[in-house]
C-alpha cells in the first residue's frame, strides 16, 4: 500500500538558453528504478555536444517509438540502457521541458519501476560510442548530490530541474510501501 501521491504534472522552461522557435516535441519514456533493497540506478552519459562537455547521471530512458506504448517503451529503454526486467510500480507523471539551443520540447512520461532481475544491456552504437553510457547504483542521497553537483552547468540546470522533483516524488511514494 502507498502513501496517495498525486501524479507529477510539471512545465519546465529553459532559463539556460535564450528562448527560440522549437521546431518539434519528442515523445519520451523516463524511469525511477529501484531494487528490493531500496537502491536507485541510472546512467551515467559523457557528452561532449551542442550543450557543452559534461559527465552527468541521468534516469534511464529514451523516445517512444511509432505504434509503441509508453509501458513497451520503458520496458524496452530500461533493457536496453540498464539491462533490466522491470515491474512497473505506478505513474509518475509528466514533465514538459524545453530545450531551446535544440528547438525541442520533450514531454517526458515518468514511471516508478522495481527491477525483477538482471541481464546484459542492448544499448544502440550511439549509446555506446557517443555517450558512453553506464550503469550507476546509487542512494537517494547520492542521487541528489550529483544532480546538485551537475546543476553547476547549463545543461545541468535543466537536468537538474526536471529530474530532481521526480525523485522526490518517488522517495515519497517509496516510503508508504509497506
Amino acid at each position: 500500500m502507498s502513501l496517495a501521491v498525486k501524479e507529477l504534472a510539471l512545465t519546465l522552461e529553459d532559463t539556460q538558453w535564450e528562448q527560440t522557435t522549437i521546431t518539434h516535441d519528442r515523445k519520451i519514456v523516463r524511469a525511477i528504478v529501484v531494487d528490493e533493497e531500496g537502491y536507485f540506478y541510472f546512467v551515467r552519459v559523457h557528452r561532449d555536444d551542442i550543450f557543452g562537455n559534461g559527465v552527468f547521471i541521468e534516469t534511464a530512458g529514451g523516445g517512444v517509438e511509432e505504434g509503441e506504448s509508453t509501458e513497451e517503451a520503458i520496458h524496452r529503454e530500461l533493457k536496453e540502457e540498464l539491462g533490466v526486467k522491470v515491474e512497473i510500480l505506478c505513474t509518475i507523471g509528466l514533465v514538459s521541458d524545453y530545450y531551446n539551443q535544440i528547438h525541442r520540447h520533450n514531454v517526458n512520461h515518468y514511471y516508478l519501476c522495481q527491477i525483477k532481475s538482471f541481464g546484459e544491456t542492448d544499448m544502440t552504437p550511439e549509446e555506446q560510442e557517443e555517450f558512453q553510457l553506464s550503469t550507476l547504483k546509487m542512494t537517494y542521497e547520492e542521487a541528489v548530490s550529483e544532480y546538485q553537483k551537475c546543476a553547476s552547468k547549463p545543461w545541468g540546470v535543466l537536468l537538474a530541474n526536471r529530474e530532481l522533483p521526480v525523485l522526490e516524488w518517488a522517495r515519497k511514494w517509496l516510503s508508504g510501501v509497506k
